[in-house]
C-alpha cells in the first residue's frame, strides 16, 4: 500500500509540475499567434501572363503556360508557348531550378469565394493575398510526397518568402482543413485551418500533418532554447504554425 501511495504522489507531483510549465497567453497575444502568416496557396498558373523558368543549366525561358502535369498537386512537368517564336516547350521538374508564374483568375475567384464563406477568415487572414496580382514563387524539390512515396524531384510554391532562410514551408494543394459550421447557409464559423504543408530545414524536408506538429516540434524549434521556453511545446497550437516559424526565425537572427 505504501508503495501504490508513493508511486501515486510521484504521479501527482509529475502532472502539477507540467501544468506549471504551461505558459499561459493574454487574448492579444493568441489573436496575434492566430494570424495567418503564410501567402496563399495556387495550383494553376495564368494561361495568359508570362511565366518565367529559370533551368539548371543557367537559361532563362519565358511563355504563356499551356499545361501542367501534377502528381499529389505538386508540378512535375510544365509546358510553355514562346512569347516571341510562340513554340511551345515541356520542361519536366529535374530541369528547372525555380519558375515565376502568376496564378489563374478562376483559381483566384474561387479563393476569393472560398474566404468570404468563413466568418474566421476576417480576422485571421487578409484578403489581399488572395487576389494577388504578384507573380508566385515555385522552386524545385526533392520530396517523399506525403512521406510515403520515393523521393523525387517537383516545382513546389514557397508560401514563407519573407521569413524562410530557416525553415521553408510549401503549399500542399491537396491539404484538407479543420471543419466548423454554418446555419441555413451562412458563412461558415470556425474551421477552416489547413491541416498539412510540405517543410523544409536545413537539408530535411518532410510533409507536417496537423496531427504530428507535436513529434516534429523540436526538429523545428528545438534547436533554439530562448523560443521553447517562451514558446513550449504543451502551450502551443497547430493553428499558430506560421507566427511560431516567423518568431523562430526572427529571434535567430535577432
Amino acid at each position: 500500500m505504501k508503495l501504490k501511495a508513493l508511486l501515486l504522489a510521484f504521479c501527482l507531483a509529475g502532472t502539477f509540475s507540467f501544468a506549471q510549465d504551461k505558459v499561459k497567453y493574454s487574448k492579444d497575444e493568441i489573436k496575434k499567434m492566430e494570424t495567418y502568416l503564410f501567402n496563399e496557396g495556387f495550383s494553376t498558373p495564368s494561361p495568359k501572363k508570362t511565366s518565367t523558368i529559370l533551368l539548371k543549366d543557367g537559361t532563362t525561358h519565358k511563355g504563356f503556360c499551356s499545361d501542367i502535369d501534377t502528381k499529389k498537386g505538386q508540378i512535375y512537368a510544365i509546358s510553355i508557348k514562346d512569347t516571341i517564336t510562340k513554340k511551345s516547350t515541356t520542361f519536366n521538374a529535374d530541369q528547372i531550378n525555380e519558375m515565376y508564374v502568376f496564378p489563374s483568375n478562376a483559381e483566384k475567384i474561387a479563393k476569393v469565394a472560398k474566404y468570404m464563406g468563413n466568418i474566421r477568415n476576417f480576422g485571421t487572414k487578409k484578403l489581399n493575398k488572395n487576389t494577388t496580382s504578384d507573380r508566385i514563387h515555385f522552386i524545385n524539390q526533392t520530396v517523399s510526397l506525403k512521406n510515403k512515396k520515393e523521393d523525387k524531384e517537383f516545382l513546389m510554391q514557397l508560401i514563407n518568402p519573407e521569413f524562410s532562410d530557416l525553415i521553408s514551408v510549401y503549399y500542399d494543394p491537396f491539404a484538407k482543413e479543420t471543419t466548423g459550421f454554418s446555419v441555413m447557409g451562412s458563412p461558415q464559423l470556425g474551421g477552416g485551418v489547413i491541416k498539412s504543408y510540405y517543410v523544409k530545414k536545413g537539408d530535411k524536408i518532410i510533409w507536417l500533418h496537423k496531427d504530428d506538429f507535436e513529434d516534429n516540434y523540436d526538429f523545428l524549434f528545438g534547436d533554439n532554447a530562448e523560443f521553447v521556453k517562451k514558446y513550449p511545446k504543451n502551450s502551443v497550437k497547430w493553428d499558430y504554425l506560421s507566427f511560431l516559424i516567423s518568431e523562430y526565425t526572427i529571434m535567430n537572427n535577432g
